[in-house]
């Protein structure tokens, strides 16, 4: 049940905080003074869904194999409406106030709204559908105790995301405009870094040359996801203290009692929403480091393994590498340092060898995982055809030879390299 909670709450929060954020933001009137465009951003929400359940659905049958195929051109189009809705969020009081005597301004940032919220929703939303796929496991009868946690799991996951919009959405009578306008900002702009992230993860992968800060920034980001998801609810700590700080400004005696009274119910409103809110903030944040410490241990990296080593040759037989799976070895420098360096046998029947360590993100390791080799500090998968290549998070090569049904590697090489495990 925590592994289906922790998996689907933050892949539902952005989500839900767009859309929380873009309605307070945009709403206008009541009724008959309701623009028609105010429901764009319900179809928008409602395409977006659909969608995501149709793309889900197509992955899980096998139909499509290549997410990224669809989600390039989809995370693109994210950032330009990301962009375009961090600017109608900036002029949102300018569009909304007398807002029928310039319609289609406001008819333009509900469109915009909506097409990023269709967007948002279409690339997060898949792999929290996914999920429903393994509530049974294979062989399993489908009525168990674990199916039922599984399935609770998940709609305590999704109710959570919902919630803390609502309670956040509370503050919308209390805050400040500013304040909470500020809050909504930086939801945006966490959610445009998150998009960008995304798109620099497909063009590493493609081999597009991003650059040594590139990547640097890339492997930060990748690194600190759950931090952004934490910082987009707590971004809202500016409207909660906007609204208290404003409630007991307000003088509770004068010449007019109403006035007083009103004045004490919106300092008793603000209070609540404020300490509602930090119990929200404080949810989400157990949910991404207690419980995701608790279902993602730390990846350990498997043993090295014996190899022959004599008159400063190394020697590892093809036999002992030749699965196509990743072998690690571990050797002792002359000046002390211990090292490590991977084999893995490629496509082709070429061998791929490099130091278990990269430049951008040291002597961190690699691991296998689902036929892939990833990098233990950033997540990246590596390219198998790249490894023995300098640049991006590839292995650190060295010289090698092959013949005779065996690696042979000078040691020499390796002392040369050791500073990349000091």
């Amino acid at each position: 049940m925590l592994e289906q909670f922790v998996a689907v709450m933050p892949g539902t929060l952005a989500p839900a905080l767009l859309v929380m954020s873009l309605s307070v933001m945009l709403t206008v009137g009541e009724g008959r003074d309701k623009p028609i465009s105010s429901h764009w951003r319900l179809i928008g929400l409602t395409v977006g869904l659909i969608a995501a359940i149709a793309f889900a659905g197509l992955r899980a049958s096998a139909v499509i194999n290549q997410r990224t195929f669809v989600n390039y051109p989809v995370l693109w189009c994210a950032i330009i409406a990301d962009i375009l809705t961090i600017v109608v969020v900036v002029f949102a009081r300018r569009i909304t106030t007398n807002w029928q005597q310039h319609k289609v301004f406001m008819h333009i940032a509900n469109a915009v709204a909506a097409i990023d919220i269709a967007l948002t929703l279409f690339y997060a939303l898949p792999d929290v559908i996914l999920q429903l796929t393994i509530w049974v496991e294979p062989g399993d009868p489908i009525f168990t105790s674990d199916m039922l946690l599984r399935a609770l799991g998940f709609a305590l996951g999704l109710a959570m995301s919902i919630i803390v919009a609502v309670i956040f959405r509370t503050m919308r009578s209390t805050a400040v405009r500013a304040s909470f306008t500020a809050a909504v900002l930086a939801v945006l702009v966490i959610l445009f870094v998150r998009h960008l992230t995304g798109v620099m993860q497909i063009l590493q992968a493609r081999g597009f040359p991003i650059g040594h800060t590139g990547f640097v920034a890339l492997a930060w980001s990748i690194n600190h996801n759950d931090w952004m998801i934490m910082a987009q609810a707590f971004v809202f700590l500016i409207p909660a203290v906007a609204s208290v700080v404003a409630g007991f400004r307000m003088p509770l005696t004068g010449a007019n009692e109403a006035i007083g009274r009103k004045h004490k119910a919106f300092r008793r409103r603000a209070v609540a929403s404020a300490v509602w809110s930090l119990v929200a903030m404080i949810g989400v944040t157990l949910t991404l480091t207690v419980g995701v410490a608790a279902t993602h241990p730390t990846i350990a990296l498997s043993p090295p393994e014996a190899y022959s080593l004599k008159d400063g040759v190394a020697t590892i037989p093809f036999s002992q590498v030749e699965d196509g799976h990743l072998h690690r070895f571990e050797y002792k420098a002359k000046d002390g340092t211990v090292m490590r360096f991977i084999i893995i046998r490629k496509n082709g029947g070429a061998y791929g060898i490099g130091l278990d360590a990269c430049e951008n993100c040291g002597d961190a390791g690699y691991y296998e995982k689902d036929g892939k080799i990833i990098c233990k500090k950033c997540e990246v998968a590596i390219n198998l055809a790249t490894i023995g290549f300098k640049g991006g998070c590839n292995p650190i090569p060295f010289p090698y030879k092959t013949g005779h049904g065996k690696i042979t590697i000078q040691t020499t090489d390796l002392d040369a390299l050791s500073a990349h495990f000091q």
